[in-house]
């Protein structure tokens, strides 16, 4: 009867933690958000030249990307954002407030200029003291 109630309580937690990160996580960091939709060219071309190395770049470990889908339901942290009407649109989101924006797709070396230019807008992070 003990195991029973340990799974219980597990998943409950589980389901506790995945329901409130999502909501501190958006308000607290910075992401890059993706404004997409299915069909999309530029949205497709994104993903082959970018999307399966993004998470692993600088760049990308500093604003994390997440995917919205234009015609879905706008996800509740982003009630105040304009997500527009063209697809792809890149959105710098920091503590809840956007601070950039890039509306299409100029292909990979240019993403990474322009993303670039976009970071340099974030408040500067206090230096860890060394030593």
């Amino acid at each position: 009867m003990k195991s029973k109630y340990t799974i219980l309580s597990v998943a409950i937690f589980a389901l506790g933690f995945l329901w409130f990160t999502p909501q501190v996580y958006a308000q607290n960091s910075t992401e890059l958000i993706m404004v997409e939709q299915e069909y999309c060219e530029w949205c497709e071309k994104w993903h082959e030249e970018i999307g399966g190395i993004y998470d692993k770049t600088a760049e990308g470990k500093r604003a994390p990307v997440r995917h919205v889908d234009i015609y879905e339901d706008k996800p509740a942290d982003l009630a105040d954002v304009e997500l527009g009407r063209f697809t792809p649109t890149f959105i710098l989101m920091n503590e809840g407030k956007e601070v950039a924006r890039l509306r299409g797709y100029p292909g990979d070396e240019y993403f990474w200029y322009l993303l670039g230019q976009m970071l340099d807008k974030l408040p500067k992070q206090a230096k860890k003291p060394t030593g």
